[in-house]
């Protein structure tokens, strides 16, 4: 259950809106009428997200923003206000809120908006843990894995926490490299500020510049107001910037001002903005091997790589699919209402022969699908999902057509060095073969042994 906390001395019409917008049960709205009221409540049982009217009637809105974050600066502030220039809006975007929003609410918006901060705080908040077992069932959120690799990512995350240089997470797409980097984020002494994540390849490249730096007023068709981005909102916290290997050079040249300087631009702007943030990176891209083709900046490349984190692709991670398969099947069996305990054997073989080119988010929808199919509490090889069967069937049958070629290779050579050794006698080579001569010329005829004393003229000899 989301809980939501407004804070706004309207007795009605903002109140039933967010109702009407976060209806009970999978919400509780609880309201606040005074900026001292929202602070209490805030201390005695934290929100999951705040709406906090600008105007309240014993104190500002900035003020209550800042009594906030004194208590939880994780905790997500999303801003109303009536008035059009929303200047100490930006203010307090500025000061690491949320958004904000215009009055009178547009429904639509409002959920938008509240998704996405409920978003950013549970990725603040929830644990991202390193758990090579699953002794806790509390780690809903913990990386799981034993393998020599994980051990190595773990620890290198335990030693680089508490430091302030750059860290760039390697490995395919799929593999959880946005837990290694909460990881990173909540063992650090940055953990209670601000987190904020980012994906570079989602947004088009004309927009990144705006969200990652921000931008002023008239700096490009639409631009109505300055935009605090999220460099600037971000001050003194954590960023995550996922798949930075899809980043366009402009941008990457302001990302490395910022490493070397902690200052940069809004885009239209000639004012240069200070921040203090720890940027963590992710890619699954040879950003090594773009580097040198020149597809990324090798300064970049570098500034970026002090700390590299490689996190194995499922397929290299051995029985660590067991893991997370128990742990995946007890989350969903709770999301979904099932009562799933254990996975029939010729199931696990399914999936342990299957090569997972999506990784651990793959693993995640093919259990999800299977626990949807499954009627009692095994799940069976029928449940799974049939693309991934007709994959493992074809894996199976490639690798039935590999074995069968190797040990008719195998055959062929035993011939071969057999009639080597008996100067050509077929008769003495069947003997020391075990088969009749009837056979041995059959197989002579079949492997196209026509000279067995010159195997340099043979096929493939």
């Amino acid at each position: 259950m989301a809980h939501l906390l407004l804070i706004d001395d309207d007795p009605a019409l903002i109140p039933k809106q967010v109702r009407l917008a976060f209806p009970a049960p999978t919400h509780r709205v609880e309201v606040a009428c005074s900026g001292v009221d929202g602070v209490g409540r805030v201390r005695a049982d934290p929100p999951d997200v705040v709406l906090l009217d600008l105007r309240l009637p014993d104190q500002s809105g900035l003020e209550t923003y800042q009594a906030i974050r004194r208590i939880d600066a994780r905790i997500p502030v999303i801003f109303i206000t009536l008035a059009r220039s929303a200047d100490a809006a930006i203010e307090a975007m500025r000061q690491g809120a949320c958004d904000y929003l215009f009055k009178p609410l547009d429904l639509q918006q409002l959920r938008r908006v509240v998704d996405e901060a409920l978003d950013v705080g549970r990725r603040m908040l929830r644990p991202a843990a390193v758990a090579e077992e699953l002794t806790d069932p509390g780690l809903e959120g913990a990386i799981v894995g034993s393998c020599p690799a994980m051990r190595e990512a773990y620890k290198v995350i335990g030693l680089v926490s508490d430091q302030d240089v750059p860290v760039l997470i390697l490995g395919e797409s799929g593999t959880g490299k946005e837990l290694v980097a909460r990881a990173i984020y909540q063992h650090g002494k940055r953990a209670r500020a601000p987190y904020r994540a980012l994906n570079c390849a989602a947004i088009p490249e004309g927009l990144l510049e705006s969200e990652l730096f921000g931008h002023e007023r008239g700096a490009f068709t639409g631009a109505d107001r300055r935009r605090i981005g999220k460099f600037e909102q971000c001050n003194g916290g954590t960023i995550f910037l996922d798949e930075i290997g899809d980043m366009a050079p402009a941008s990457q040249a302001k990302i490395l001002r910022l490493l070397q300087e902690q200052e940069f631009d809004r885009v239209g702007g000639n004012e240069t903005v200070r921040t203090d943030v720890r940027l963590i990176a992710a890619t699954h891209r040879d950003l090594k091997a773009w580097s040198a083709e020149g597809r990324f900046r090798p300064d970049l490349y570098y500034r970026l790589g002090v700390v590299t984190i490689h996190v194995p692709p499922l397929r290299e991670r051995g029985d660590d699919l067991l893991l997370l398969v128990q742990r995946f099947l007890r989350r969903f069996n709770r999301e979904l209402g099932r009562d799933v305990r254990e996975v029939a054997p010729a199931a696990m073989d399914r999936l342990r022969s299957y090569s997972w080119p999506g990784n651990v988010r793959e693993l995640q929808s093919v259990l999800q699908q299977a626990l949807l199919r499954a009627t009692d509490s095994v799940l069976l090889t029928s449940h799974l999902p049939d693309d991934l069967l007709e994959s493992t069937r074809a894996s199976r049958a490639s690798v039935d057509h590999l074995m069968v070629g190797t040990l008719a290779e195998l055959e062929r050579r035993a011939i071969q060095e057999c009639l080597i050794q008996t100067g050509g006698n077929r008769q003495r080579a069947a003997g020391r073969l075990g088969i009749s001569t009837r056979t041995l010329l059959r197989k002579i005829q079949e492997y196209k042994l026509e000279d067995p004393l010159h195997p340099a003229a043979w096929p493939n000899g």
